[in-house]
């Protein structure tokens, strides 16, 4: 996988590929080091939560997750995610 170093290296339909990469993995240490990875790009307050433990009445896909991101980014004065163009 090509590991970017920040949120801002991804566009939103590559984190979510990556998003739906992290729910899909085979075994405990590849999803733990995606989780890993996750973490360390992503700086909204509830890094992994967004993925497992959502707030109630919050959209868990992998689309929902990227919004919540993108959204938290711009109100808190965070870069978001990369221009797809």
């Amino acid at each position: 996988m090509d590991e970017k170093t920040k949120l801002s290296d991804y566009t939103e339909h590559q984190f979510m590929k990556f998003i739906e990469a992290i729910l899909d993995a085979e075994t405990e240490s590849q999803r733990d080091e995606l989780l890993y990875h996750f973490k360390t790009v992503v700086p909204h307050p509830a890094s992994t939560d967004l993925l497992f433990y959502p707030e109630d009445g919050a959209d868990d896909s992998a689309e929902g997750v990227v919004r919540t991101i993108q959204e938290w980014c711009l109100a808190n004065g965070h870069p978001g995610f990369k221009p797809r163009f």
